[in-house]
């Protein structure tokens, strides 16, 4: 599906409330009270997003919002056939999406954090249960961070907490690395990303670097002992300086040899749509159904080649995709192929 219409009619809008039907806090990471629409001088509006799904495990519905109350506090719920769903795991079993926009251009410039949520999303898609280990993982490191910041040394209550920390870390890292692995065979070999660049995932990570020597049991232990030994280097810094929340990735170009950060804009964004593709291609073969492809502003900022690459790409994934843009000249290519709508203040309309 191709929208195109002007800015601030809601095209993005859009693509965030499909990306909200999936496990985390969708394409703009925003909090469930920052959602909703805000009439002037008032807190957010209630808001409600739902989508019916179709794969190997048969129709499902899924809904997600938060309830009539609303404003900046409120709390997002799910539902799954309309019963409270019981995890994000569940909803991940069912349905994921993976996007592409305007601001992740300065993915490989900003911070880590931002690099390692693309990195989570792309394994969710493979592995629904991932979600639950970064989570447990976090959950285990705000409590042992909490001890350490007011001074209770509760050594049981501590070794508890690393515990659960080692376990879910080692489990959340080695799933990073082995979507990596899987990854990098289809993006070197090129053969579901066309004419876009090959490339190759990197991972800077201790505990990624620990298992490709040793198994994940004796990193657990390692982990554990660590953790056990910086509490006071811990305590000082504000936080753990080891954990699955330390993780972080780039792209390698493989035709120059050149991490992405190195490489211009266009070579930036060009391996991005390149690792889109392959995944799309991958998580097809692994679950017998491709996330949903949103990609905002994507066509528009690719030279004519790459844009007719991507296009001929995205017309052999068994994927559905959603793209937007300001022109609809640019979408021309897609007659006959994808349907297209004008976006407008009223809605999407025919183009």
């Amino acid at each position: 599906m191709a929208i195109a219409g002007p800015n601030g009619v809601g095209k993005t809008n859009l693509l965030e409330a499909i990306s909200l039907l999936g496990p985390g806090r969708g394409l703009r990471g925003a909090r469930a009270g920052e959602i909703g629409r805000r009439p002037p001088g008032g807190a957010a509006l209630p808001w409600v997003a739902w989508g019916a799904f179709d794969g190997p495990d048969g129709p499902a519905e899924i809904g997600t919002g938060t309830t009539a109350e609303g404003g900046d506090a409120a709390r997002r719920k799910y539902t799954l056939d309309g019963e409270p769903a019981k995890s994000q795991a569940e909803l991940a079993r069912r349905a994921g999406a993976v996007w592409l926009t305007p601001q992740m251009d300065r993915l490989f410039q900003d911070g880590a954090s931002g690099r390692r949520r693309f990195l989570d999303r792309l394994v969710w898609a493979l592995e629904p249960g991932h979600a639950r280990e970064v989570a447990a993982h976090d959950t285990a490191m705000s409590g042992r961070n909490r001890l350490l910041a007011e001074g209770r040394r509760d050594a049981a209550w501590l070794a508890a907490l690393e515990d659960a920390m080692a376990r879910h870390a080692v489990a959340a890292v080695a799933a990073r690395r082995a979507l990596a692995l899987r990854l990098n065979a289809l993006l070197e070999a090129g053969t579901a990303t066309g004419a876009f660049p090959a490339a190759r995932i990197e991972l800077a990570c201790p505990i990624a670097a620990a298992l490709e020597a040793a198994p994940a049991l004796a990193v657990e232990d390692r982990l554990r002992a660590e953790l056990a030994a910086g509490r006071g280097r811990d305590a000082a810094a504000g936080g753990a300086q080891q954990g699955a929340h330390r993780t972080d990735m780039t792209l390698v170009h493989l035709p120059k040899g050149q991490p992405a950060e190195l490489c211009s804009t266009g070579e930036q964004k060009a391996l991005l749509v390149s690792t889109v593709l392959a995944h799309a291609a991958l998580i097809g073969a692994a679950r017998g159904f491709a996330p949903l492809l949103l990609l905002d502003e994507v066509a528009a900022h690719l030279d004519l080649g790459r844009r007719e690459a991507l296009y001929a790409a995205l017309a052999g994934l068994p994927a559905q995709v959603f793209l937007t843009g300001t022109e609809p000249d640019i979408f021309a290519p897609l007659q006959g192929i994808a349907e297209t709508f004008r976006a407008t203040p009223e809605g999407l309309r025919d183009p």
